[in-house]
């Protein structure tokens, strides 16, 4: 199997397709929504209400090449807004997850992003709609965490999900950033250690077909979520994330 810091390169690589790509495929039509309705828009997110086959649904991403990905507070606010506006008008929620971490700059501190996340954390739990996040790049720390709390959370065969870069727990742990392949090795980050692990319910192959397959995957699960009720929706969620906290 290919090294799991294989994995992070090919995660990372600019040419990857990004939230706007898969968005533009998967919705026909699609509507952006803009703005946290009290400071600015992040354009390092992207969501609005777009159509999947019969369903329409509500759909946020992370586009990794606007300011790396790493949104700032009033993104996260824009994740908290749209996640309402889908409860409301009862849309199934869709993530797209693509970033190595929250911005971390002192004016994102000053603005209160550690509760921007810490919301949209708690939101996500308790969200009456279906919720599928997707982690089509890099899923890193609580930048990724704020849009992953869902019914289900699937990745790209060559995605990695974490709680820092491998070169960051090299640092942390060795003192020595050099470290970096042995650390990714230990973190199990990959799709296939994570799908090993319950933390990811699927895993879609990345042979050339991805975005294709995405979307029936998609259909399929959207034709399952309807077919059961919110209650037993919100206590197989709540579950899941009981098992994964031990519980």
């Amino acid at each position: 199997m290919t090294k799991a810091m294989d994995m992070v390169r090919a995660s990372r690589d600019p040419q990857r397709k990004k939230a706007y790509d898969y968005i533009n495929y998967l919705c026909d039509p699609f509507v952006e929504l803009h703005g946290d309705r009290l400071f600015a828009d992040d354009d390092s997110i992207v969501g609005g209400i777009g159509s999947i086959g019969p369903y329409s649904v509500m759909i946020i991403g992370q586009q990794k090449d606007r300011n790396f990905g790493m949104p700032n507070p009033e993104g996260y606010r824009k994740v908290l807004r749209l996640a309402d506006y889908a409860e409301k008008f009862r849309l199934p929620l869709i993530t797209l997850i693509d970033t190595p971490g929250a911005g971390c700059g002192i004016e994102a501190e000053e603005r209160g992003q550690a509760s921007s996340i810490a919301n949209c954390i708690c939101r996500f739990s308790s969200l009456k709609v279906p919720s599928l996040a997707i982690i089509i790049g890099e899923g890193g720390s609580g930048g990724a965490l704020a849009l992953s709390v869902t019914d289900e959370i699937w990745m790209l065969e060559k995605s990695v999900y974490s709680i820092l870069s491998p070169e960051g727990f090299s640092s942390i742990l060795w003192k020595e950033p050099s470290k970096k392949d042995e650390a990714a090795e230990l973190m199990r980050l990959t799709s296939y250690d994570l799908k090993e692990d319950g933390f990811v319910e699927k895993i879609i192959k990345e042979d050339g077909g991805e975005i294709y397959n995405l979307k029936n995957e998609i259909l399929n699960f959207l034709d399952k979520s309807y077919s059961i009720s919110m209650e037993k929706n919100l206590k197989k969620r709540y579950d899941k994330y009981r098992k994964i906290l031990g519980g």
